[in-house]
């Protein structure tokens, strides 16, 4: 039985249905789909759906145009669509053909047409071999819109079995292929058969234009839906030869949601069953010279990343710093350098960019993409030559020793998808004396600051040793050099409080529950030793009269850290009691969760301290 669609999107179906019956009436005679085969994959978050027709000419007249039609319900997701063409009994090497968006007389505003252009008309009794490649997003959706932490995820597709054409089609067939595991539900039809992990309809034959079947696949997909909320991504050109690009994500999960509580125990003992819908890693393919990569967040570099490279291509393989369910969203930063050799050329006076667009990530949906090309200072005649239609406008950017600044043409589109990923150009004329003007500019600044430290050295501006100033600079430079070894220590305790989180994290995934006593134990000796270090430069800094800014603030960070040393033991004998005691991971939880958030908090009053004191 299919599963209950929202009854909105099951009315827009139905009405689909009805308009395409007064629709057949206004189609042309002209042209005839002898043959229609489509084939829509489903094993991604983006539904790509390739449909190779077989149109043949039967009207008098020569034709220019094969038009295309989509509901509108989903013409809103369709990101892009591509037209191959070759004429001929037999298909050969197909042709790139125009295709744009069209209003044919009488349509009706629930249809969406597009024409694909023929290089030249078909004629009379010809045929023409058709390929339609399109693309879709936000096409499946989940159901349910929410899920809790150990069930996988189920979506819902909504299509039609015949072939929605102006034109008539002696024969046609569909296959759905699925990405596997379960199947929760499918339109029954006669036709209908489901083998493995592909869903097939058909044969049909003799359909009138316009003809609808409506169907819907309910099926499990726990594909990772990439979506980029914005994707920033800047190219920087420098003549000195690097090209250095730089890529700023906003990712969130665009599947269902996650429901209830996330369990980071029950997720590391069993991340691929009490976290199969969540994804954990993205792929970039870089060009093949990819250099000094780098991937970070707001917080520093990340480290949970791999990279592999050959003659052909550079893998990056990134880990955020938490897996992400349904709705969750994270930023991070991509940056890396290409040769300027293997994508800036010369020709006709200008010189140019030749780059891909999109994002190298992999299946990544972006609905919004910004692309920054940074010229060097200087350039002028800036032409932009793209693929598909983008926003353009221009922008200035300073940098290292600019003057007027340097130029950016910014190009802007909504859903961009892995096959927006083509190359395109930026022209530019650039004069190579433009080069000598930062390296003169650092000469002639050298040449002052050597001009001012003669003058500096042949000046005397020696201070008395005996009076107060002098006494007072070397009172406090002692000051500063006993706060130094004091924050050293602090240091040193922060890196033994890492270790004790290390030992945790250690007995929820080995369950050795020995080692971790054994770390305590560690710890507790390295607070005490610590703690006689402190005391001697404790009391040196209380005596001198120039810590009068900085004691009150010592004081303080040494009542914190202590509190919150007390608390971690204390925490950590807690978990190590209940995983003696076979406690279950909620119950663990529960126990912590007040001693938890007073130490976060104490930890991050310990570091502001820190940093207070460091900046006196």
């Amino acid at each position: 039985m299919a599963t209950p669609l929202p009854p909105l999107r099951r009315a827009t179906l139905l009405l689909v249905a009805v308009l395409v019956g007064v629709l057949a009436s206004t189609a042309r005679a002209d042209l005839v789909i002898s043959r229609a085969d489509r084939r829509v994959d489903l094993t991604s978050h983006i539904v790509r759906v390739l449909a190779s027709l077989k149109v043949e000419n039967v009207g008098p007249d020569p034709v220019s145009q094969v038009l295309l039609s989509f509901p509108n319900i989903q013409a809103k997701n369709l990101a892009a669509i591509r037209a191959f063409g070759t004429e001929g009994k037999v298909k050969g090497p197909s042709t790139v053909l125009p295709v744009e968006i069209v209003e044919p007389s009488g349509a009706p505003p629930e249809l969406t047409f597009f024409s694909a252009l023929l290089q030249k008309p078909l004629e009379k009794g010809k045929i023409l071999h058709l390929d339609v490649l399109t693309v879709f997003t936000h096409s499946l959706q989940p159901f349910p819109e929410e899920i809790t932490q150990a069930e996988a995820q189920l979506v819902v597709y909504q299509d039609s079995a015949h072939y929605l054409s102006p034109y008539p089609v002696k024969a046609q067939s569909l296959a759905i292929r699925l990405p596997g595991g379960r199947v929760e539900s499918y339109t029954r039809h006669p036709s209908a058969k489901l083998v493995d992990s592909e869903l097939k309809y058909g044969q049909f034959e003799d359909l009138p234009p316009f003809s609808y079947l409506p169907i819907i696949v309910h099926f499990e997909n726990n594909h990772p839906f990439a979506v980029a909320k914005e994707v920033i991504r800047e190219i920087e050109i420098s003549h000195w030869g690097n090209v250095q690009i730089t890529e700023h994500y906003n990712i969130v999960h665009g599947g269902a949601k996650l429901k209830g509580e996330f369990s980071r125990i029950d997720y590391q003992s069993r991340p691929y069953v009490r976290g199969v819908s969540s994804f954990r890693n993205l792929i970039a393919r870089l060009p093949p010279r990819a250099h000094s990569i780098y991937y970070r967040d707001e917080i520093g570099n990340i480290s949970t990343s791999h990279l592999w490279s050959d003659s052909k291509k550079t893998q990056l393989e990134i880990e955020p710093r938490f897996p992400l369910f349904g709705g969750w969203q994270t930023t991070f930063t991509v940056g890396y350098g290409l040769p300027l050799q293997d994508f800036v050329f010369y020709s006709d006076g200008k010189r140019f960019l030749n780059i891909t667009f999109g994002s190298p990530m992999e299946e990544i949906l972006i609905e919004k993409l910004i692309v920054k090309v940074v010229l060097p200072e200087g350039s002028k005649d800036i032409e932009v030559s793209a693929p598909f239609p983008t926003k353009q406008w221009q922008e200035v950017k300073f940098s290292h020793l600019d003057i007027v600044g340097r130029p950016v043409v910014v190009l802007e589109k909504p859903d961009v998808i892995p096959e927006h990923n083509l190359y395109f150009q930026v022209y530019y004329k650039f004069n190579n004396i433009s080069l000598l003007q930062e390296p003169l500019m650092l000469i002639t600044g050298f040449f002052l600051l050597f001009a001012a430290c003669i003058v500096y050295m042949r000046t005397d501006m020696s201070i008395s040793k005996s009076s107060p100033s002098y006494l007072a600079k070397l009172q406090w430079d002692e000051v500063q050099a006993t706060v130094q070894k004091i924050q050293g220590i602090f240091e040193q305790c922060l890196a033994i409080h890492d270790k004790l989180e290390a030992s945790l994290r250690d007995l929820s995934r080995t369950g050795d529950i020995q080692s971790c006593k054994a770390a305590r134990k560690a710890a507790d000796a390295q607070f005490k030793e610590l703690s006689k270090e402190l005391k001697p430069l404790l009391t040196s800094l209380q005596a001198s009269p120039q810590s009068y800014q900085i004691w009150p603030k010592v004081e303080e960070l040494i009542t914190k850290e202590r509190d919150m040393q007390e608390k971690l033991m204390a925490r950590h004998s807690t978990v190590v009691d209940s995983f003696e005691k076979k406690l279950r991971g909620q119950d663990v939880e529960n126990r912590i969760a007040l001693q938890q958030q007073k130490i976060a908090a104490l930890r991050q009053e310990v570091e502001s301290l820190l940093e207070y004191i460091s900046e006196i």
